[in-house]
């Protein structure tokens, strides 16, 4: 039985480590996924908290799965990972049965799984951690008891650190479509070679009081004595021509569409993130000045793309003096999609991305040498 229980150790030790180090990555797309089971639990009263609930629930699964291999705290952390597995279960049970929620993010935004394979992972886990629990008074820490607190205390300044660095300066890799060298236009186009979904439509008339349903070769458009009453479309095969990047549209506030012009626009384009302007780190305001003022000067685009009203965005702008850059408005999801930070920047070249940074980490100065745009950091 101790092999076996070492065996098990080592799973799910591996398992909690693995997952929480990729949700580490980035915590806050873990807030995300948490605020849409908010919204589909009405418990919007929680999203303020979702990236605290995010940084601990990840804080934990890595200190769990080392103190399960280190032996450390053995009983209080085989009853807490318990917990932990049943709850995760439920959650993946939830989504794989009433497919409200198309992913559960259990990996985060690097490794997608399906619903079902994740909940099948975690029913074989809970039963793994139920071993676990049952055998907890057979485990033994690894080491002395001075190793061990070093060894913990550690993992916690790490599992922490981490995620303060990922917050503050944008995730280590980027899993989203919106990473270095990604053509956002082309990233927006169906696959080469995919095929679209196909649809029937059923139109429903009415005659005498009686409705009936045609389809699009037999309907009676000619004839005015049926009356139309409604349409119905149904999937009849699913296709694969869903582009990476959907919904990126940016419109000035005239309503004017300028999507195409700017992500084909030669040379170099400053996208200037801004989801919303009232909860927007100030931080570093005056980098983002002079980069506006330096983009004017060498004639280099630079956008603001905000969520916010109008309103708000020419209050914001003339309060911090980015008059000079012209503000467009984006959807909310996209822009927390395309930049982990409120605000971010991201630098374009004919579309492609040519680097991000976030608030913390603006480049101080740029100097355009023919073709070639060098940023000072």
């Amino acid at each position: 039985m101790k092999y076996i229980l070492w065996l098990i150790r080592i799973i799910v030790g591996a398992l909690f480590i693995f997952s929480g180090l990729i949700k580490a990555n980035d915590p806050l797309g873990l807030s995300y996924k948490m605020n849409e089971f908010f919204d589909v639990w009405n418990m919007g009263f929680m999203v303020p908290y979702s990236l605290t609930l995010s940084v601990l629930m990840i804080g934990f699964e890595i200190i769990a799965g080392i103190g399960l291999l280190l032996g450390a705290a053995f009983r209080a952390f085989s009853f807490l990972l318990l917990l932990l597995t049943l709850f995760f279960t439920f959650l993946t049970a939830y989504v794989y049965l009433t497919d409200k929620i198309k992913e559960c993010g259990c990996f985060g935004d690097c490794i997608k799984i399906s619903n079902a394979e994740t909940f099948w992972k975690d029913v074989v886990l809970t039963i793994l951690v139920i071993i676990l629990f049952a055998y907890r008074k057979k485990v033994q820490p690894l080491f002395s008891g001075k190793i061990t607190f070093a060894l913990m205390t550690l993992t916690v300044v790490f599992a922490f650190g981490t995620q303060w660095y990922t917050l503050n300066y944008l995730p280590y890799y980027d899993c989203l479509a919106y990473k270095k060298g990604a053509n956002i236009w082309e990233k927006m186009q169906a696959p080469p070679g995919s095929t679209p979904d196909v649809y029937k439509t059923m139109m429903v008339y009415e005659k005498d009081g009686k409705q009936q349903e045609f389809d699009e070769t037999n309907y009676p458009w000619q004839d005015t004595t049926w009356k139309f009453v409604d349409s119905k479309s149904t999937l009849v095969q699913k296709g694969n021509a869903d582009p990476a990047i959907k919904d990126f549209v940016l419109n000035d506030y005239a309503g004017n569409d300028l999507t195409e012009g700017i992500l084909k626009q030669p040379g170099y384009t400053f996208l200037l993130y801004i989801k919303d302007v009232k909860k927007a780190s100030r931080e570093n305001i005056e980098r983002l000045q002079i980069l506006v003022t330096s983009a004017n000067q060498l004639n280099i685009p630079f956008y603001v793309l905000s969520s916010s009203a109008k309103s708000d965005a020419d209050k914001f702008a003339a309060e911090y003096k980015l008059q000079g850059a012209q503000w467009l408005i984006i959807d909310g999801t996209v822009s927390k999609t395309a930049m982990r930070s409120n605000p971010g920047l991201m630098l374009l070249k004919e579309g492609t991305i040519q680097d991000k940074w976030s608030f913390k980490s603006y480049p101080k100065g740029m100097t355009l040498n023919g073709s070639s745009l060098t940023l000072q950091q």
